[in-house]
């Protein structure tokens, strides 16, 4: 809904950062030294390609599989690719009908199209233009002033116009057969339009670093074969050929694998790419025995699908030279996709059985797409290539960048934006050189943990109480929109447990052993938190926010080299201890503020990648900026507040803002702005609005006469080289 108010946010601001020295005011100015992302291990994933009977025994036709499924617009039912909302620098590049009613947490009720600033509808299929952004106004766009304007309408990604699904065709239409009618939110009129999700689609360039993916990370970092949620799902696992004529489903585990548990979730949503209740298996049965890209024309440089295309360097031709089975044959070890019987998966009414070759297609989909998407590395951008000082400060940049830089720094920016991919997110491959390039995490007095952890602890203002809070390493709260219109990490999964791992690792400290679903918690040690939680010292004052002796400790039970903290915080309070806190009315030491958090986005090729924020609420880096100073929109209780409070150095000084963004556009990879391999693609015909504007749209779509017609926008094959025009920002396609 719309809210034109005049309301201020409190004068709530951080507590000094607690860190684990007395700082100066000197020390306080500095923050961690970003360095090059050329620096970063892809985390390993064994048993996926390596060990003695890996799943993927051709890597280079798994990546080429990946690469067709990403970019082939037969993956959805109603001509959605995975690319049609990641085809602009990894993210979503369209600027019509990319409004939704609310965000991911908003009832049905609630959700409502506002109007825009100007009143003007900001319903379905309007053309977005610069003055619908931000969607949060203030007067004093640089301070806590009057608010003229907030929506909780959000800026996402049009997807399908869903319907019940029927059936798909084996080898000529990419329709699926479905029934389908108006959406009744998502109409203009008496005419459908394409649903829009409720989040922001973020880049998947240089994604392979992030631990678990989506906006609220319930993408888990271990891939159980068919599902998004790892050792939670309890029916999850793939047929494997254990005897000539014999089949047995197993379970499946593989680690920092998130980009094949996100992979197997939007074919199936029915915002995204699907008609309701079309299954993985469905999409198997789909495309197995059709030439990849049937559509799309394929450029014959093409980095990875040049040797399978049919075009010359005369002439582009669609499609690929074998078909998706051919490729799975090819890519993945025979044991999963060579028994010749039907597996006992019962398949829709009126259907064939299943074979193994359909049974395992979400494996095949999701580990063909990971190992693509891990191709996606963009580590030449200015702010990579240039040589560093013995202080580790890039001497290549411009003055007006490396003041940029020093904002960056100096504005705590790089504490959430943390290491060479400028995401916490990246815990894995943080971790691994935490100890080689201790630079890129702070100096001696000024610190930031990067140590396995799934769950870290900060201080917070809870309830307007000051607290030392856990949260979920690599995901935060800024402010940037109301905790109602969207909790993140706060919800559930498909099974009613709880996303959060840190809500996970209170019930581990209390003895609740079964509601720990993700291993990962049980390996949380206590001495790598930011803040501390225990200390075994003799004490003879109370400290609120610490457990100590007299509350009952014991030793962290996992080993204690390289700890972050003092050995003496290398404890965790006893069950009865941490049971105790959790049933205080005022608990202090037992709070997990993870409702509204978000997962931390790479900065990087930022400049290309608006609209920003989870909510799409801003459409420049200017406005990022300006939201940063000020301090963010919201005071949420998990807001990170000893990070998001006003800047005065960004508040009174417009050069140092403006160099801050200049700092901000060295990291883009010229090879991205350029399509240049890896980031080069086959043709895309994408979505884009339908047939009109916001007040009126033109029905008659072949889908459904009382749907409206689609407009598109038509992506070129690009080669190896690239092309001669760069992507342009999300302001540039913007109407002005």
């Amino acid at each position: 809904m719309r809210i034109f108010r005049t309301i201020r946010l409190s004068g709530l601001m951080a507590a000094a950062i607690v860190f684990n020295a007395p700082l100066s005011a000197a020390e306080l100015a500095l923050g961690p030294m970003p360095i090059s992302l050329k620096t970063l291990p892809v985390p390993p994933v064994p048993g996926l390609v390596d060990g003695s009977a890996p799943i993927v025994v051709n890597k280079a036709a798994a990546i080429a599989l990946g690469k067709a499924l990403f970019w082939d617009s037969n993956v959805g039912s109603d001509g959605m690719a995975c690319a049609s909302c990641h085809f602009h620098a990894g993210a979503d590049g369209r600027t019509k009908n990319q409004v939704s009613a609310g965000g991911q947490s908003a009832s049905i009720t609630e959700q409502i199209f506002d109007a825009t600033a100007d009143a003007t509808p900001l319903g379905p299929n309007r053309p977005l233009s610069v003055f619908d952004f931000p969607l949060h106004q203030r007067e004093n766009p640089l301070a806590d002033s009057t608010v003229m304007f907030d929506t909780d309408n959000v800026v996402g990604s049009a997807g399908t116009f869903a319907g019940d699904f029927k059936a798909v065709t084996r080898y000529s239409s990419g329709i699926d057969t479905c029934d389908r009618a108006p959406d009744p939110i998502f109409r203009v009129g008496a005419n459908g339009t394409r649903r829009v999700t409720p989040r922001n689609a973020p880049t998947v360039i240089n994604a392979v670093f992030n631990h678990r993916s989506f906006w609220d990370g319930r993408a888990n970092n271990i891939f159980n074969g068919s599902s998004p949620w790892g050792d939670r799902d309890p029916n999850a696992g793939v047929w494997v050929l254990t005897g000539t004529r014999t089949v047995q489903k197993q379970r499946l585990r593989l680690i920092n694998s998130s980009l094949a548990s996100l992979a197997v979730a939007p074919p199936t949503n029915h915002t995204e790419m699907s008609c309701n209740n079309r299954t993985l298996l469905d999409l198997g049965r789909k495309l197995l025995f059709r030439q990849p890209l049937q559509n799309q024309s394929v450029h014959a440089s093409d980095s990875v699908l040049g040797p399978y295309s049919f075009s010359d360097a005369d002439k582009l031709s669609p499609g690929l030279n074998t078909t998706y089975a051919g490729l799975i044959r090819q890519a993945y070890n025979a044991k999963y996709w060579s028994y010749s019987g039907r597996v006992p998966v019962s398949p829709p009414v009126g259907q064939s059985p299943y074979t193994q070759l359909e049974a395992n297609f979400p494996m095949f989909f999701a580990l063909a797409i990971q190992l693509y998407e891990s191709t996606l590395i963009s580590d030449e951008a200015p702010f990579d290539t240039s040589a560093r000082d013995a202080n580790h400060q890039p001497i290549d940049l411009s003055a007006e960048e490396l003041n940029g830089l020093k904002q960056f720094r100096s504005n705590q920016c790089g504490l959430c934006h943390l290491g060479p991919n400028f995401s916490s997110a990246s815990i894995a491959a943080n971790a691994a050189i935490a100890q080689t390039h201790p630079e890129a995490f702070g100096e001696p007095t000024f610190r930031i943990s990067a140590s396995p952890n799934v769950v870290n602890r900060i201080p917070l203002m809870v309830g307007n109480q000051a607290v030392t809070a856990f949260y979920d390493t690599g995901f935060s709260s800024n402010g940037a929109a109301r905790e109602a219109n969207d909790i993140g990490a706060g919800g559930v999964d498909d099974f009613g447990n709880p996303l959060s791992f840190s809500s996970q690792y209170l019930q581990l400290l209390a003895g609740n052993t079964a509601a720990i679903l993700d291993s990962e918690v049980n390996a949380v040690r206590a001495c790598d938190f930011q803040n501390a939680m225990a200390t075994n010292m003799t004490l003879r004052y109370p400290l609120p926010n610490l457990f100590t002796q007299a509350d009952g400790l014991l030793p962290q039970p996992q080993t204690t080299a390289n700890c972050f903290l003092p050995l003496s915080n290398a404890f965790i309070p006893t069950p009865a201890a941490a049971q105790a806190e959790l049933n205080k009315a005022v608990n202090k030491r037992m709070v997990a503020a993870v409702a509204a958090t978000f997962k931390t986005p790479t900065l990087r090729n930022i400049e290309l990648t608006g609209p920003y924020m989870h909510n799409g609420g801003m459409a420049t880096l200017e406005q990022v900026v300006e939201f940063y100073s000020r301090g963010g929109n919201f005071n949420l209780d998990s807001k990170h507040v000893t990070r998001v409070f006003p800047q005065p150095t960004l508040q009174s000084n417009p050069q140092n803002r403006a160099d801050l963004v200049a700092f901000l556009k060295t990291l883009t990879d010229e090879r991205v702005l350029y399509q240049r391999a890896p980031f080069d693609h086959p043709a895309l015909k994408i979505p884009h609005g339908q047939v009109g504007d916001e007040t009126a749209t033109v029905a008659g779509n072949p889908l459904n006469a009382a749907l409206s017609k689609d407009e598109y926008l038509q992506l070129p094959a690009v080669g190896a080289d690239g092309v001669a025009e760069p992507l342009t920002s999300f302001e540039q396609r913007l109407a002005h």
